[in-house]
């Protein structure tokens, strides 16, 4: 029997806990067997984003942040591949990779309101499938969708990764806002602290 994974890619600059509520909601209720967490390693909209950690450390993030769940994994495909990573050919590599599992991307709202700019945005749509989560001031008319598309009624959590890098700068607690690993992490290296940052920039 073939296996449903879900696609949920993005910067994960830090990871934090609104996508690991994401993306557990989408993996019990959201009719797929897994949901894989796929690190980009440069954005195509955010290519110019100076405050974007090293891929490395932010692939040791997100690998702290799912490790001992039992339908979360972690997806490392578009760290070797050319950036700036496409979904597409994300998704084309995995199928071949793969041929035994069919994938779905997952995308929040916000990005559903702009995908028409995606690359091959239609077959992303027909060939995979998408699935949406509500992101605040972006609401989905389900039944304006297209086939293929769905979207699913995943809690809202207003927290975004630049809070947390402007909250760890201010010398704020973060402990309640990404997983206890990665905040010993971000604590330990120091990342996204003044610190940091100069001694990144020297």
């Amino acid at each position: 029997m073939a296996k449903t994974v879900g696609i949920y890619g993005g910067s994960f600059n830090p990871v934090h806990t609104g996508h690991l509520i994401v993306a557990s909601y989408i993996a019990q209720w959201g009719n797929v067997d897994e949901v894989w967490l796929m690190l980009s390693p440069l954005n195509p909209f955010k290519a110019k984003d100076k405050s974007l950690a090293d891929t490395a450390v932010r692939e040791q993030m997100l690998r702290l942040a799912a490790e001992g769940s039992h339908c979360l994994r972690i997806c490392d495909e578009q760290l070797s591949m050319p950036v700036p990573s496409y979904t597409i050919d994300t998704l084309d590599a995995l199928a071949a990779k793969h041929p035994g599992t069919h994938f779905r991307c997952i995308i929040g709202s916000d990005s559903w309101a702009g995908f028409n700019g995606w690359k091959e945005a239609g077959r992303i749509i027909s060939s995979y499938g998408v699935i949406i989560y509500p992101r605040p001031g972006y609401p989905v008319d389900a039944a304006q969708l297209p086939q293929g598309v769905t979207v699913v009624d995943a809690p809202t959590v207003e927290i975004s990764s630049t809070f947390i890098r402007n909250a760890v700068a201010e010398g704020k607690d973060i402990s309640y806002f990404v997983p206890a690993a990665v905040a010993e992490f971000i604590s330990s290296t120091h990342l996204y602290s003044n610190d940091y940052a100069n001694q990144t920039d020297k």
